[in-house]
């Protein structure tokens, strides 16, 4: 289990990233997948929990570490675990790529489920979405058409 004093390292390194970078927080879009997790899938969520403990916190405390890129992968285990299915990174224009950290800063990041129907999840989402990648957003993570 993380020490305090780690996750307050960790803590402060993430902010940092965040505030030198301009990025977005994902923290809110992975709390509340979080929250599903423990009520549809308690086996999934305490292994969300432990790669938070165990990997995520010394990940983002370690010198030399990405901390973005680190959120990221925990966003992108926490959706594995939610709805199995790959995740892509969409560019500005709209393009659809495989997911490769480090992320572009501009990129979005969504993780689509194998299930038909199923909705995609949001990874990571740049500060300023294009509109290319709002109408995708708008189609494929919150349902709308238009």
């Amino acid at each position: 289990m993380a020490t305090p004093d780690l996750r307050e390292r960790a803590d402060r390194r993430f902010e940092e990233a965040l505030q030198q970078t301009g990025a977005r927080d994902p923290r809110d879009f992975y709390r509340g997948r979080l929250k599903e997790l423990r009520e549809q899938d308690p086996d999934a969520f305490r292994r969300a929990l432990s790669y938070f403990e165990e990997r995520l916190i010394p990940a983002v405390a370690a010198d030399g570490s990405e901390p973005l890129v680190e959120w990221l992968e925990y966003g992108r285990f926490l959706a594995q675990l939610s709805a199995p299915g790959k995740t892509l990174q969409i560019d500005p224009t709209g393009r659809a790529l495989p997911y490769a950290p480090p992320v572009p800063g501009d990129h979005m990041v969504l993780h689509l489920p194998d299930a038909s129907g199923g909705r995609a999840l949001v990874v990571g989402i740049p500060p300023d979405l294009s509109p290319a990648q709002r109408a995708t957003y708008d189609l494929l993570v919150a349902g709308s058409q238009g």
